[in-house]
C-alpha cells in the first residue's frame, strides 16, 4: 500500500529558519527511507505564495488564480510518497518526519 506522508508549513513560513542540523535529519531520514525499501517518492515544495490555482468555469473555461487553492493557514510544504505494509508502519515514518522536519505531518494511504 502507498501512504502520503504530508510536511505542513504555515503560510507564512520562513526557509531561512531551516539550518544545518535539520537538513541532515532530513537526508538521515531519507537514507533510512531508501535503505529500508519504503520510499518511493520524494519532494519539497515551493511557498504556497507560488502557487496557481485552476477553477473550472462554465462553457468549459477554466480559470487560473494566483495562490494556493485552499483558504488556510497551512499548506504542504513537501512529502514523501511511500510503500508501507499498513497504516502503523506509515505512520512510525510519520513520527520520524515530524522530528526531522520540526513541522506538523499528515498521512493518508492512497486508494
Amino acid at each position: 500500500m502507498n501512504y502520503l506522508v504530508a510536511i505542513h508549513h504555515r503560510d507564512d513560513y520562513d526557509p531561512t529558519v531551516e539550518d544545518e542540523a535539520m537538513h541532515r535529519d532530513i537526508d538521515i531520514l531519507n537514507d533510512e527511507m531508501v535503505a529500508a525499501g519504503v520510499r518511493v517518492f520524494v519532494g519539497g515544495l515551493h511557498l504556497a505564495s507560488r502557487a496557481k490555482s485552476l477553477r473550472a468555469q462554465s462553457g468549459g473555461k477554466v480559470s487560473v488564480t494566483d495562490g494556493p487553492y485552499l483558504e488556510t493557514k497551512e499548506h504542504i510544504g513537501g512529502f514523501w510518497v511511500l510503500q508501507a505494509a499498513n497504516m502503523d508502519e506509515a505512520l512510525e515514518w510519520g513520527r520520524k518526519a515530524v522530528i526531522a522536519c520540526r513541522a506538523p505531518v499528515e498521512v493518508r494511504q492512497f486508494h
